[in-house]
């Protein structure tokens, strides 16, 4: 009986031996876990630290983008109003030249029967005006006359004219009044 309880006690010393070496194994996996826990917590830590970071740099490339924005849309602004006023005076002084390519075109209409390249005595002209110039009464034809300065153009009547006299569209038309 003394070697079955030698048995009995061994085999309670085994088994308390071998739970002792899982509860060891136990509390190194514990010690494991809360070092590997400690880590994750640091690196959750870090993580924040860094993302909140992030969150500043995003905020101030915001802030940066905001007030970039908004000089850009006055500057926009400006530089719009600038054309408007730039296009008023271009349209004022596109006008003004008009009118005064115009008032020079009647003033070289008047002159021009006593100017070198007129090629027509002035005496056997009539003027018109509208919408040819002048009528030249010569002895051998009658021409119509339009003088134009610059770089200016017939007109679509002016044209219309010039293509019925080409074609030899003229007639005489005597007119008696009783």
């Amino acid at each position: 009986m003394n070697f079955f309880l030698e048995i009995c006690l061994f085999g309670c010393i085994l088994y308390l031996g071998y739970k002792l070496h899982l509860l060891k194994k136990k509390q190194s996996n514990a010690d494991s876990l809360e070092k590997e826990n400690q880590f994750l917590k640091n690196q959750f830590t870090k993580s924040q630290e860094y993302f909140s970071k992030q969150q500043q740099s995003i905020e101030g490339y915001r802030q940066e983008l905001e007030y970039k924005e908004k000089f850009l849309v006055e500057t926009n602004r400006t530089l719009e109003q600038k054309l408007a006023e730039e296009t008023d005076k271009l349209k004022k002084l596109t006008h003004q030249k008009k009118s005064s390519e115009v008032r020079l075109g009647h003033i070289a209409e008047t002159l021009a029967p006593f100017l070198d390249q007129f090629d027509f005595q002035p005496e056997q002209c009539s003027f018109l005006g509208q919408p040819i110039d002048y009528i030249s009464f010569g002895d051998d034809e009658i021409t119509f006359i339009e003088i134009k300065s610059g770089k200016s153009q017939l007109n679509k009547k002016q044209r219309h004219i010039r293509d019925l006299v080409k074609s030899k569209l003229v007639s005489w038309k005597e007119v008696r009044i009783k």
